[in-house]
C-alpha cells in the first residue's frame, strides 16, 4: 500500500535566501535520487500552521523504512535543521489530494 511522507517546518527568520538556496539546488534533488517521489509543496501565507508542507510518495512500508533510514537520509534531514524550525514528519496512508 503507498505511503506518503508528510513533513512541515517553520524557516529560520533572516535564513530565507540560503534555505531556499539549499531546498532548490540540495534537499529536493538528492530526495530524488534516494527514491522519493515528491508530491505536494505547499507554503502558509496566513494562519498559524506551519510555514512549509512537502510531501513525497513511497511503495510500502517496508520500502519507506529502509529509504528513511538510509544515512544519505538522515544527513539531509540533518542539514536542513541549519535553515529551519520546528520540524516534523508522518508517514500516511496515501490518499489524492491534500493531506495534512
Amino acid at each position: 500500500m503507498p505511503l506518503k511522507l508528510i513533513m512541515t517546518w517553520d524557516i529560520l527568520p533572516n535564513h530565507e535566501q540560503e534555505y531556499f538556496d539549499f531546498l532548490v539546488r540540495e534537499f529536493i534533488p538528492n530526495m530524488n535520487r534516494l527514491g522519493f517521489e515528491l508530491s505536494d509543496a505547499w507554503a502558509t501565507l496566513y494562519g498559524e500552521q506551519p510555514q512549509v508542507l512537502i510531501a513525497a510518495l513511497l511503495p510500502d512500508e517496508a520500502e519507506a523504512e529502509r529509504r528513511l533510514s538510509k544515512p544519505e537520509w538522515l544527513e539531509l534531514k540533518e542539514k536542513l535543521q541549519r535553515f529551519i524550525l520546528n520540524f516534523s514528519s508522518k508517514l500516511v496512508v496515501a490518499r489524492q489530494g491534500f493531506q495534512f
